[in-house]
């Protein structure tokens, strides 16, 4: 193993591996690890051009008296007796004699470090097990390598971020992740540590990562390289605002996202969803957006208004606009093979390969294949169509569905991108497929561009995506696992997310019990970063399979307007719909924070108060903005719950105007139309 520096790298080589450790911005490293002539160039998420940084790079001898650096078998294959140190800012990668490495704050503190079981790290005896820190496996017959990265679990070691899991656990310390997509999970690698780093995998292929009592293992199981990035700073926001200069920062929000957004699914014609705009206007309710849910088309692929049911979407988008609505259109990567545009996509290679068996991806609605959003021409030919199509008519916000994509069955093996094999790039499928909406919109001239889209990985947020949650169940339960999700989507670095308000799959508006769920998913979702309804609402109306053009049409579910759910609820949400609008101010000055350093909007509560230990172990509120203490009812029956209030300022609870000392847990009322919310001292901002 020998140590050299290389500008203002620290190069570790061993063999034909080499590992290269240099400054990556502020207070940050970047790690790559090579077992190849050449350094794959693959920047994945690290994309933005950041802030040069001249580190210090300093060689120690150390005591060569220690029987661990003496002895001619040692000095023949080691750097003797020498520990290296590469400085930026307030993190120091420290590489001891074997090539081991350390991460060290500015105040000398150890963050993390490898993992290693070949000699013992105080006695300097061989150990038998023989397990490295980092190791890359050659796959037999292919230019790929199965990676693990190793480092050292400390019981004191709180983990937040990774993307959108449906689970439980805000904390996924003890978590097993697997890092890859699926419809309701999207893996974001970027995780915020209790011990004062950041830590980015930087890889996007399928693997998992694991956040063990024993040590925490990175895994990929086909890549080129190992690559990460870690930041390390004094607080959660400065290591967020690290990791945002590097992977880039969310847009300002559109003023129409800071609003209310109606959706279904799914309005089946162009006056349904007249209909329902007409008569929120005509009831004085706030709406900034409605949504055209999918099958709205003539087929998959054609990307395109069916005729019969939206004979002129032209006038529909007029009048909307003229009403204050945007219009939000359903776009699927989905290609049918009777699609018009099928035998063009498939001659031009813009649509993923199968490397063995049917080429189909999915068979709902249609025989189809996915388009290849990782190429070029790919995501230019989509865009033509959909701007030809959609943009043209006045539609300027899309929702790009199905951007896992969620194949059936999820054999992540048997795909080939543009990219490479889908193992080694999979997960930049939902960056690329906004990127070519984004990239379409901004050359249009379009300032403010705002996608809503079904998946995100690392570096998504620069795209303008708003990440929801996806194909939730309706109930308590999915409601407390989507509070999780969004904060840990936020802490990974995606600002911009939202649920279906009362969860998607099932939820009879005729049911008493779901009408309960809905209403409190409501208010809560008043106080989440964008504010809208969705959902199936089954039963699905019956009516008999009807064809157009032999193409299969989808039915709808039931109402899902605020007036749908008995007089008394709506009185409750039209209550939460003009908070909200109250609001508006807030929520601008809390995305205009989002797109200048990349703090999250909706954030757990040691964000904002990392100095009180017990605000690290609430799961069950957070901040929605640095002034607003957020405690969702997620039980069925509750009338009152304990609300935790971080030390270091008074509150003020919305809803009575007791004013209490922080450090201390309250009880708060919580009737049917009430959400438990705090107002930190010196807020002028009023909910009740």
């Amino acid at each position: 193993m020998l140590v050299s520096r290389e500008g203002n790298k620290l190069i570790i080589g061993n063999g034909v591996s080499q590992v290269w450790i240099e400054p990556w911005g502020k207070n940050s490293l970047r790690v790559r690890m090579t077992c190849e002539a050449k350094m794959d160039d693959n920047d994945w998420a690290l994309t933005e051009k950041v802030e040069d940084c001249i580190p210090v790079i300093e060689e120690k001898e150390l005591d060569t008296t220690d029987p661990w650096y003496a002895g001619e078998e040692w000095s023949k294959y080691h750097s003797k007796g020498y520990e290296y140190t590469l400085t930026n800012g307030k993190i120091t990668a420290k590489v001891n004699p074997e090539g081991w490495i350390s991460f060290y704050n500015q105040k000398g503190e150890l963050l993390t470090e490898e993992y290693w079981r070949t000699r013992d790290r105080i006695n300097r005896f061989a150990v038998p097990l023989r397990i490295v820190g980092r190791e890359m496996k050659p796959v037999m017959g292919s230019q790929d390598y199965e990676l693990t990265a190793r480092f050292e679990a400390f019981d004191d070691e709180r983990i937040y971020g990774m993307g959108q899991y449906q689970e439980k656990s805000m904390n996924k310390k003890g978590a097993i992740l697997e890092l890859a997509h699926r419809n309701s999970q999207a893996s974001v690698p970027f995780m915020v540590s209790s011990r004062g780093y950041g830590f980015l995998w930087n890889n996007p292929a399928i693997g998992t990562a694991v956040f063990g009592t024993n040590k925490t293992e990175w895994y990929a199981k086909a890549t080129r390289k190992l690559d990460y990035f870690i930041t390390a700073g004094d607080t959660p926001a400065e290591i967020e605002e690290q990791y945002s200069a590097a992977t880039g920062r969310t847009p300002m929000m559109p003023e129409y996202g800071l609003g209310y957004w109606q959706c279904k699914l799914r309005y089946r014609n162009q006056e349904e969803i007249l209909a329902v705009a007409r008569e929120h206007k005509k009831r004085g309710l706030p709406m900034d957006a409605i949504v055209v849910d999918f099958f709205h088309w003539s087929m998959q692929g054609n990307f395109e208004f069916e005729k019969r049911d939206w004979p002129d979407p032209d006038a529909m988008v007029k009048e909307l606009k003229e009403m204050g609505i945007e219009t939000v259109v359903s776009v699927w990567p989905t290609i049918d093979e009777r699609s018009k545009n099928y035998g063009e996509m498939s001659g031009k290679g813009y649509l993923v390969r199968t490397d063995r068996g049917n080429g189909n991806h999915m068979t709902w609605m249609g025989n189809t294949v996915f388009y290849d959003p990782t190429h070029p021409g790919a995501r230019k030919f989509v865009w033509e169509k959909c701007k030809e199509n959609y943009y043209k008519k006045g539609i300027r916000i899309f929702w790009l569905d199905e951007a896992e994509p969620e194949y059936g069955p999820y054999d992540f093996d048997n795909y080939r991108y543009y990219a490479g094999p889908a193992l080694q790039c999979s997960n930049i499928y939902p960056v690329m497929y906004a990127k070519g909406f984004y990239d379409g919109l901004k050359e249009e001239g379009e300032e403010d561009v705002m996608s809503l889209v079904r998946c995100a990985w690392a570096g998504s947020q620069k795209y303008g995506v708003l990440t929801w949650s996806g194909d939730i169940h309706s109930s308590f339960r999915a409601m407390r696992e989507q509070l999780q999700a969004g904060l840990n989507m936020g802490m990974a670095g995606i600002p911009w997310w939202t649920s279906d308000i009362g969860g998607f799959i099932g939820g009879d508006i005729s049911d008493p019990a779901f009408k309960e769920l809905l209403v409190r998913w409501f208010a809560w979702g008043a106080f989440c970063p964008v504010f809208r309804m969705h959902g199936e609402r089954s039963p699905w109306y019956e009516r008999e399979q009807e064809f157009i053009d032999g193409v299969r049409q989808l039915t709808s579910g039931q109402d899902n307007e605020v007036w749908s759910f008995g007089e008394d609820n709506y009185e409750i949400l039209k209550k939460y719909l003009f908070i909200r609008e109250n609001l508006r101010d807030y929520v601008r000055e809390c995305m205009k924070k989002a797109s200048m350093t990349g703090e999250p909007v909706m954030r757990p509560l040691f964000f904002d108060f990392h100095e009180d230990k017990k605000s690290w172990e609430i799961e069950d509120a957070y901040m929605f903005g640095s002034d607003i203490l957020v405690a969702p009812v997620m039980e069925a029956g509750v009338e009152s719950r304990e609300v935790y209030l971080p030390a270091g300022c008074k509150w003020t609870e919305s809803y009575t105007g007791t004013v209490y000392e922080g450090g201390q847990t309250v009880n708060a009322k919580a009737p049917i139309d009430i959400i438990p919310v705090f107002i930190r001292e010196n807020c002028t901002h009023k909910v009740y």
